[in-house]
């Protein structure tokens, strides 16, 4: 005799989310040289009926929380495994801009490797097309 399998949290949060009735989650990624970019995709995505998550913060535009190089690499280090939680709470990946840097390669093949769908606002630059 088979039992079932244990659900994975993976898919006890996709369960949830329907149970929920929520709308499909989407995060956006990309270098924050493209905040306004990011912007406008969230209002695209809003429109659409999604939810929208992306970065909050803009670490080349000057700020007292990140005046200090250690405190501010600290938090670099944060932010990263906070974005990396967006990407597992979405339903679908949206990468912003004509360039990809190291760290949205990274949370590109993050988001791959846990089955996200991915899409560019620039298909040119997907690293695997």
């Amino acid at each position: 005799m088979s039992y079932p399998q244990p659900l994975s949290p993976e898919e006890k949060l996709a369960d949830a989310k329907k149970l929920m009735r929520l709308p499909r989650i989407v995060v956006i990624c990309g270098s924050t040289r493209f905040m306004a970019e990011m912007a406008e995709a969230d209002l695209r995505e809003t429109r659409a009926g999604k939810i929208v998550v992306k970065p909050g913060c803009d670490m080349k535009s000057p700020h007292e929380f990140w005046s200090d190089p250690v405190e501010a690499q600290a938090l670099k280090v944060r932010l990263d495994d906070l974005h990396r939680a967006k990407i597992r709470l979405a339903d679908e990946v949206l990468v912003v801009g004509d360039y990809i840097g190291d760290s949205t390669r990274a949370e590109i093949a993050y988001a791959r490797s846990l089955g996200k769908p991915v899409r560019f606002t620039h298909p040119e630059v997907d690293p695997d097309a």
